[in-house]
């Protein structure tokens, strides 16, 4: 089994930045592709961006892309979301998740891709 537990979550006034970490425990991630969602309240989970299993590509959904930048590091088992340029819109709790599907590359942006999840991190923006 794989446990995730985010961190780096606050409060920051648009336009600052934020660094979230996801740090794996009990199962190393290192060949998971993993991914970021966001979930604001009363609306549904949606997806953030994605790596692969060794950082070569990243994809980003495109409300993020520019400012959010996914890295990992595979000897730490842990994975990043750097928030920069952040905006009132990305309030949200910051969910962090691993796959382990052959196919993932096809539907990265659906939550019933990844297999396990953390339990989220409260990311609130101030304008």
């Amino acid at each position: 089994q794989v446990q995730l537990v985010e961190s780096g979550g606050g409060l920051v006034q648009a336009g600052g930045s934020l660094r979230l970490s996801c740090a794996a425990s009990g199962r190393t991630v290192s060949n998971y592709p993993m991914g970021w969602f966001r979930q604001a309240p009363g609306k549904e989970r949606e997806f953030v961006g994605a790596v692969t299993w060794n950082g070569g590509a990243t994809y980003y959904a495109d409300s993020v892309q520019g400012r959010f930048t996914i890295s990992r590091d595979n000897a730490k088992n842990t994975l990043y979301l750097q928030m920069n340029s952040l905006k009132p819109e990305d309030t949200a709790v910051y969910y962090c998740a691993a796959s382990h599907r052959t196919d993932f590359m096809s539907y990265i942006i659906y939550t019933g891709t990844y297999d396990y999840w953390g339990q989220g991190t409260q990311v609130t923006v101030s304008s």
